[in-house]
């Protein structure tokens, strides 16, 4: 579905991101794995998987709590010299903390990983595309608490509801150069993040689902699968949720 596309993606060490990359690659794609900070199980995991699957994994590593990194890591894809056909945004970060014990600090440092680096990092990217007139496809990973709020995620939810806002204003600017813009929200995923979770809360968010089971990080990798290829060649400006049916 992606052969001979050049897609980046970010949060690629773990959970979502490096389940993302595994799809990608087996679909054809060559990917720009973005992760924070480089480990021999990564920098294999990679090999591997381009070995496998006869693609291109080039690992690109920065601290989104840096916007110089975040500049910097830009401008290196930047200088390969690629086709950019998507750019899957996936690395965040999570504070919880009930509205009363929220600090300042709590919500700097949310919003500078889970929207300003993500905001500076796909003005390059789209930059790029533009260069290149580029069909391309750019996704952002919203959350359920951006859309139903959820407790003690004030700044978490705050993030990801200012990443819809901001792509909705990205498809509208960007249609005309033919590049779709969209969101996901996942609800309960298991992953690292959730791993940390009392099982009692994860048990009363089972029963608020459809579907009453986590959802599997294959399972969102395949939606961003479907958001980059031609597939969904119509859709933009959405904003589409992957949750079992919470309610």
């Amino acid at each position: 579905m992606l052969t001979g596309k050049n897609i980046v993606v970010t949060g690629c060490l773990q959970g979502i991101g490096k389940a993302t990359l595994k799809t990608f690659a087996e679909n054809g794609a060559n990917v720009f794995a973005c992760a924070y900070a480089a480990n021999d199980e990564f920098e294999n995991f990679c090999k591997d998987l381009a070995d496998k699957n006869a693609v291109k994994i080039t690992p690109i590593y920065f601290d989104m709590s840096d916007n110089a990194a975040v500049v910097d890591a830009a401008k290196k894809i930047q200088s390969a010299k690629e086709e950019i056909h998507g750019l899957v945004n996936i690395a965040g970060i999570n504070k919880d903390a009930l509205f009363p014990m929220v600090t300042y600090k709590d919500l700097l440092d949310t919003f500078q990983v889970n929207f300003f680096a993500q905001v500076i990092f796909s003005q390059y990217i789209v930059r790029l595309m533009q260069r290149k007139k580029t069909v391309g496809s750019i996704v952002f990973t919203s959350s359920i608490s951006a859309l139903d709020g959820n407790r003690g995620q004030t700044a978490y939810g705050a993030s990801k509801a200012a990443l819809i806002g901001a792509m909705k204003t990205m498809a509208l600017e960007l249609g005309e150069f033919n590049i779709r813009v969209n969101a996901i929200a996942p609800g309960v995923i298991k992953s690292p993040m959730t791993d940390k979770l009392p099982e009692n809360i994860l048990a009363s968010k089972i029963k608020t689902m459809d579907i009453p089971r986590l959802g599997e990080v294959e399972e969102v990798a395949k939606l961003y699968l479907f958001l980059m290829s031609d597939l969904s060649s119509h859709v933009t400006g959405q904003v589409i949720r992957i949750d079992g049916g919470m309610g």
